[in-house]
């Protein structure tokens, strides 16, 4: 036992002495085990691209972001603008019509894009954040700590979704701002769920257990050594919290608990609905704004399909089937 190196005992490598070198004399060593587990990981995007459903999702999504910030050049001035036009069906002149007030309906859609597509990326942000934070913390640390934090989790997770962010939003300041944290506070609890549960798995691998033997700092290994393996987990995790924000901000626009002078896709319905667009049989006032909100969603849903096709392996065994039937078929 003299002659181990002990790092191998650590990172399960075989030590290399001098009679099983190669010929030459060059001694080699058996790359590292967290090296390897990060070459799969750089190939995420890519294999996730080669799905259909979800390439559909991602161009559907730029092509909304990218109107999103060509909004000021495609619908120039104030788009909440009062004219005396009056509700006007779709035309040549305005392609989605006006509303009860003479606003033009596709630039109030492009221009809500920008907010919703805003809050609802913050919130998938915040929201998956917050859920890493929690979850890493309670799976890594356990005892008090994760049942104190399980306990938080729990709390959340059984409060109504609905009544507590009208609650929320009717007594803080209304704003944006105010919109995004009432979100992310409403929308962890789920994410970090899902997060402890994955992170719980990898805590008891081997390598985790070697680097905490090697005494490697705890931030350092849940950064390092946990987290890159659930980046499939998260990016779905992320997704979804995106869906949620968008739209949990639409509906609490919609009720009257945003901010009424931001143009957003939840503002566009909220004033649809007062002018009695649906009343008045005026379906161009509230269907393109209802309708982006949809897309958007169908198209992030897209994508989480994709991530879950690749990173799934009953979904990948299914997925190569389809494709070597598909070319057996072409073949013949």
């Amino acid at each position: 036992m003299s002659g181990t190196d002990p790092a191998s005992l650590l990172v399960g490598t075989t030590p290399t002495t001098p009679e099983s070198a190669p010929p030459g004399g060059a001694i080699t060593t058996q790359q590292p085990a967290a090296r390897r587990r990060g070459e799969p990981r750089r190939g995420l995007v890519r294999s996730v691209l080669r799905s259909r459903k979800a390439l559909v999702g991602a161009v559907t999504l730029v092509l909304f972001a990218v109107l999103a910030l060509l909004a000021p050049l495609l619908a120039a001035g104030d788009p909440t603008l009062i004219t005396s036009l009056g509700a006007q069906a779709p035309s040549g002149e305005h392609l989605f019509g006006t509303t009860a007030k003479g606003q033009d309906v596709l630039a109030l859609t492009l221009w809500g894009s920008r907010s919703s597509l805003m809050v609802g990326f913050v919130v998938g942000l915040g929201a998956t954040g917050l859920g890493i934070i929690v979850g890493l913390c309670s799976a890594y640390y356990g005892r008090l700590i994760d049942e104190a934090l399980s306990l938080i989790t729990n709390v959340f997770l059984l409060l109504p979704g609905l009544p507590l962010l009208v609650i929320l939003a009717a007594f803080l300041p209304p704003g944006r701002a105010t919109v995004i944290v009432v979100l992310i506070v409403t929308g962890w609890a789920g994410s970090a769920r899902v997060l402890r549960a994955q992170a719980l798995s990898i805590r008891g691998k081997d390598f985790v257990e070697a680097a905490v033997v090697t005494g490697e700092r705890a931030p350092r290994i849940m950064l390092r050594e946990i987290l890159p393996n659930m980046a499939s987990i998260v990016m779905t995790t992320f997704l979804g919290c995106v869906i949620f924000g968008i739209g949990a901000q639409a509906g609490l626009e919609f009720l009257g608990l945003g901010d009424s002078s931001v143009v957003s896709w939840g503002t566009n319905l909220y004033w649809a609905a007062n002018d009695g667009a649906l009343m008045s049989g005026q379906w161009w006032a509230f269907v393109p704004s209802g309708a982006a909100i949809a897309v958007v969603a169908f198209a992030l849903a897209l994508i989480n399909y994709g991530v879950d096709e690749v990173t799934n392996p009953r979904l990948r065994t299914a997925r190569r089937r389809r494709t070597r039937r598909n070319a057996e078929e072409g073949s013949r």
